[in-house]
C-alpha cells in the first residue's frame, strides 16, 4: 500500500465519514526522522488505516456497533516537513489547531514520538492550559535531547513538561535512563507507573490513583505502541519485554475516558513488516476501543 494513500478509518461507508458531522477525526502524520533504532513508522499510518477495515464494528461491551453512532472523518495526510524536527512539530501544531474542537475527538495517527510535541501544541492552542498528559510507553521519552535533537522521540515528555501544560502521567515504562530517573525523582508534575507496578500489584489499585489524578482535566492520551507487551505489538523500533497485556491496556484507556475529558489521542511507533500485520490489526482496534471508550461515555 503506498505510504501516502490512506483510506477512510474502518472502511465505513460514506455517509458516516463526512467531516461535517464526523464526532471522530483521524489524522495521519507519517513522519520519521529521528528513529534511532529500527525504522519504518513513517508507514504506520498507512497499515492502521488498510487494518481498521478489518476491524468488526460491534463492540461486545456497548452491544452496538459504536462507529455508526459517531462517525469518523479521516484526513489527507500531513507531509512530512524534514528541514528540522522543530519545523514539523510547528507545522503540526498549525494543522492540529484546526482540527481539534470541542464535540469532537482528534486522533493522529503517527510516526514517530516526535510528533507528540507538535498535536500538544495544537490542542492547547484550541482548549488552553492545563492540559493533562496521559502515555502509554516503554520509555519516559524525558530526555533533555537525544543525538544532538531536543526535539527526537526519545525527548517528547521532556518538552511536554518544558511547555509547562501540565502532569504527565506514565505507565508501562520499563526502560529509563540516569538523567530521565533524575527528572522522575525531582518533578512533582511526573507521575509513573514503571510496567512491575501494573504487573505485580492489584491493577484496581493502579487504575483508581490513575482516575483521581485525571478527574475532571483535561486530557491528551499518547499510546507508544511500545508501551503493549512485544506479543501483542512485535513491529515497533524499540521494543522492550515485560510490557502492558491487551487488557491492562484496555483498562487503563477506559479508565482514562470515563474519568477524564479526553480531548485528543495519538498512537505513535508503529513499525510494520511483512507477514507480521497482526501488529497492524491491534493497533487499529486498540484505536477503535479508545474511540468507543471516549465518544460513548454515558
Amino acid at each position: 500500500m503506498p505510504e501516502f494513500l490512506h483510506p477512510n478509518f474502518l472502511g465505513l461507508p460514506e455517509e458516516y465519514t463526512r467531516l461535517e458531522t464526523a464526532r471522530a477525526i483521524v489524522l495521519p502524520i507519517p513522519y520519521e526522522a529521528t528513529v534511532s533504532y529500527e525504522a519504518g513508522t513513517r508507514r504506520g499510518p498507512a497499515a492502521i488505516l488498510e487494518a481498521s477495515a478489518q476491524v468488526e464494528l460491534y463492540d461486545r461491551e456497548f452491544d452496538d456497533e459504536p462507529a455508526l453512532h459517531y462517525g469518523v472523518h479521516t484526513l489527507p495526510a500531513l507531509l512530512p516537513n524534514f528541514a528540522s524536527p522543530e519545523a514539523m512539530v510547528a507545522d503540526i501544531a498549525e494543522a492540529v489547531a484546526m482540527y481539534a474542537q470541542p464535540g469532537r475527538l482528534l486522533v493522529v495517527l503517527g510516526g514517530e514520538h516526535t510528533i507528540t510535541a507538535g498535536v500538544m501544541q495544537g490542542v492547547a492552542q484550541v482548549y488552553g492550559e492545563p492540559l493533562t498528559m496521559v502515555q502509554l510507553d516503554a520509555h519516559a521519552d524525558l530526555r533533555n535531547e537525544f543525538e544532538g535533537s531536543p526535539y527526537s522521540h526519545a525527548c517528547v515528555a521532556r518538552r511536554v513538561l518544558d511547555a509547562g501544560y501540565g502532569e504527565v502521567l506514565q505507565l508501562g515504562i520499563r526502560s529509563v535512563c540516569t538523567e530521565e530517573m533524575d527528572v522522575i525523582r525531582r518533578e512533582e508534575r511526573v507521575r509513573v507507573w514503571f510496567a512491575e507496578d501494573v504487573h505485580m500489584r492489584p491493577l484496581q489499585q493502579t487504575l483508581d490513583e490513575l482516575a483521581e489524578r485525571v478527574r475532571g482535566k483535561r486530557v491528551h492520551l499518547t499510546i507508544d505502541v511500545d508501551g503493549l507487551d512485544p506479543s501483542i505489538v512485535p513491529t515497533t523500533g524499540t521494543p522492550e519485554p515485560g510490557g502492558l497485556t491487551w487488557y491492562q491496556t484496555l483498562a487503563i484507556v477506559r479508565t482514562v475516558a470515563e474519568a477524564a475529558d479526553v480531548v485528543s489521542v495519538d498512537c505513535v511507533e508503529l513499525s510494520p513488516r511483512a507477514g507480521l500485520h497482526m501488529a497492524d490489526f491491534a493497533v487499529a482496534k486498540l484505536l477503535y476501543k479508545t474511540m468507543n471508550y471516549v465518544l460513548m461515555k454515558a
